[in-house]
């Protein structure tokens, strides 16, 4: 029974019937933010964050009104805090909310109760029992969050599910080119083999819904320079033909 319809007010509440907003004292404000754990390889350390620096630069390179944590705790329950249970995502997406609000971990009491909207694990040996199963069961049935996936190593393999109707994760079945699509993101996710931060290996990228890749900055950079360079070759080409017409 919850606080809200307890027929004797004052009865104590348990700890999983008092909502944040009553609590007596609040949570403290210097928790943990970093587990010291070093990410399996560079692979692991850099695919959340290529995922991150796309999904920005495709919304003008701002978080305005949504956030992407990579790495970071996300708090949830007093008991979670007194045992130590720490959660951190590889990475997650939180829409409809302030981007700009310095954060060393999501904490619920602090964001109206907000949980991630996609959240995104990295497969390793030793995490792959726990992201497949603990982590999946904690995602679809404390955080509803509408959808979770999983990435092994160098895009082997892609996992995605969606929160259905009934509340249950259902996975999601990959197109032709072995993109999910990620209805809480507008985008599909998929592997692109290339070299990223001096490193050559598939990488997780998102895609728009055309199947066009969503360009990093630097990308989207090098693409205007070759087409200006493009240009100026045309230009050059139909000056000299015009030049040549004129001497004849």
């Amino acid at each position: 029974m919850s606080a809200s319809t307890a027929t004797d007010p004052a009865a104590p509440h348990t700890e999983t019937q008092l909502p944040w907003g009553v609590l007596i004292s609040p949570p403290p404000g210097d928790l943990p933010y970093d587990d010291g754990g070093r990410m399996e390889s560079p692979w692991h350390a850099h695919s959340a964050v290529i995922l991150k620096a796309a999904y920005v630069a495709a919304h003008g390179g701002v978080m305005t009104d949504y956030y992407i944590g990579v790495n970071m705790f996300v708090y949830y329950s007093w008991k979670q805090i007194r045992n130590d249970e720490y959660r951190g995502p590889d990475l997650y997406v939180v829409k409809g909310v302030d981007g700009t609000k310095p954060r060393l971990y999501w904490a619920i009491w602090d964001e109206d109760g907000r949980y991630p909207d996609v959240i995104v694990e990295l497969l390793s040996p030793g995490t792959e029992s726990v992201d497949l199963g603990a982590k999946k069961d904690l995602y679809e049935q404390r955080f509803r969050t509408p959808e979770y996936f999983c990435i092994a190593p160098e895009v082997e393999r892609l996992l995605g599910w969606r929160l259905g109707p009934d509340m249950r994760y259902h996975p999601l079945a990959p197109n032709e080119h072995g993109r999910l699509w990620s209805e809480q993101l507008g985008f599909w996710i998929g592997p692109w083999r290339g070299v990223y931060l001096g490193e050559e290996h598939t990488w997780p990228r998102l895609f728009h819904a055309d199947g066009s890749l969503v360009l990093l900055p630097e990308e989207a950079e090098r693409q205007r320079a070759e087409a200006l360079a493009a240009r100026v070759a045309a230009l050059e080409e139909e000056l000299a033909r015009l030049r040549e017409r004129s001497d004849r």
